[in-house]
């Protein structure tokens, strides 16, 4: 699939390249942005920094560059520089793909795609588009947002004018296959368990999105549902202290991720919000050794809201949640975060970020390598963030 794809937008570039007279008419664009953020945490140490202690481990780096060789063909590339304590530390690409859009009611990118499900996924990469220093933890994960932003595949795209009385309806439908690496986020708990996915794991995924811009201005409703098929027969190996290390697999079986939301914006207010929930079973097995079976069924929803105080000041406040009904219960079952956020744009390419959390449960961004002394069952979190945009 990947190599299919990366073919095809190679042979897109290369007709740009020959039909291009000049960089004018490729009408190239190039922006960015970089952040520094510093995390302080009281108990546990969080996103495997040392934050009790006050950790500037969390730097980014991002370089977008697009060109429309033709009124309806863009392509465009995203790469990321990306630290934030023991992940990243490395160059990825957020996405490259060539986007042709016929016309309003219809259009197609294909590529490396952003995925675009739920209310944020789309613009979860862009720091400087919104007020929060850390988007709500229990639908948007920082240690899994680079596997989370895209997938390898095409999307479909559109507006349909409803009419006057009934607002425009956009959808949204994609396909094709979502990898995570063996360093991602969503791996944490079983490296630190011993179980290693030494490549990862990789399936198809497809979806597709409604966003209703209705008659009242200002206020979007939509839903999302993305699918995951059988993900089967992904490598682990399992060490085990004093028996050595075994290879096993790992099965999961299929599982959707439906998403509700809505968004209000009028002059100086925005109120947000979203509930969805990720249901999946699968297995992991070493012959000879064991066979388990595993279940998740976490509930995932946050609202939010902000008022501009002013030209450059921005205020606001969002409650998120998360449990897994099926885990065992205590801490680590549920996730409970109330943050008070605040931005100051100093000018159109430099802001900063404030912003104080103060979390319930352990299910999110904890790890146990960083809290050898046992985690705690609250902690509040203060964040720093100053970027720079171009």
């Amino acid at each position: 699939m990947k190599r299919l794809l990366v073919g095809a937008l190679s042979l897109v570039l290369g007709a740009v390249t020959l039909t291009a007279q000049s960089l004018e008419d490729l009408n190239i664009q190039i922006h960015g942005y970089a952040t520094q953020g510093f995390l302080y945490s009281t108990q546990n140490n969080i996103f495997t920094t040392n934050s009790t202690d006050g950790s500037p481990a969390w730097t980014e780096a991002v370089l977008n560059v697009g060109a429309q060789p033709i009124p309806k063909l863009r392509v465009s590339v995203q790469a990321r520089y990306f630290l934030l304590g023991n992940f990243g530390n490395a160059i990825t690409l957020d996405f490259a793909s060539a986007d042709y859009k016929a016309n309003d009611k219809f259009g197609v990118r294909f590529g490396k795609v952003k995925t675009p499900s739920g209310l944020f996924n789309e613009i979860q990469d862009i720091d400087p588009g919104y007020i929060w220093a850390l988007l709500p933890q229990s639908l948007y994960p920082l240690t899994s947002r680079n596997s989370q932003l895209a997938h390898y595949g095409g999307v479909v795209y559109g507006t349909l004018n409803l009419g006057t009385n009934l607002g425009k309806l956009e959808y949204r439908g994609w396909g094709g296959e979502r990898s995570y690496p063996s360093d991602d986020g969503v791996l944490l708990s079983s490296r630190e368990a011993g179980i290693v996915f030494p490549n990862g794991f990789s399936g198809p995924i497809f979806g597709g999105a409604l966003h209703w811009k209705t008659p009242v201005s200002g206020l979007m409703v939509g839903a999302s549902d993305l699918k995951q098929p059988n993900w089967n027969n992904t490598q682990l190996t399992d060490t085990i202290p004093g028996y050595g290390t075994f290879s096993g697999i790992d099965n999961s079986h299929a599982n959707n991720v439906p998403s509700f939301f809505a968004r209000y914006e009028k002059k100086k207010v925005m109120v947000a919000g979203e509930d969805s929930r990720y249901a999946s079973k699968g297995s992991l097995s070493v012959p000879g050794l064991f066979s388990e079976t595993y279940r998740n069924d976490q509930r995932r929803w946050y609202a939010m809201a902000s008022y501009k105080l002013s030209d450059k000041l921005t205020a606001g406040v969002y409650d998120s949640q998360y449990v897994d009904h099926q885990a065992v219960l205590g801490l680590a079952r549920y996730s409970k975060d109330w943050a008070i956020s605040g931005r100051y744009d100093f000018s159109q390419f430099l802001y900063a970020k404030a912003e104080q959390h103060i979390i319930d449960g352990t299910a999110l961004g904890f790890d146990t390598d960083m809290n050898l002394g046992g985690l705690k069952p609250t902690s509040k979190l203060t964040i720093l963030k100053i970027g720079v945009s171009f």
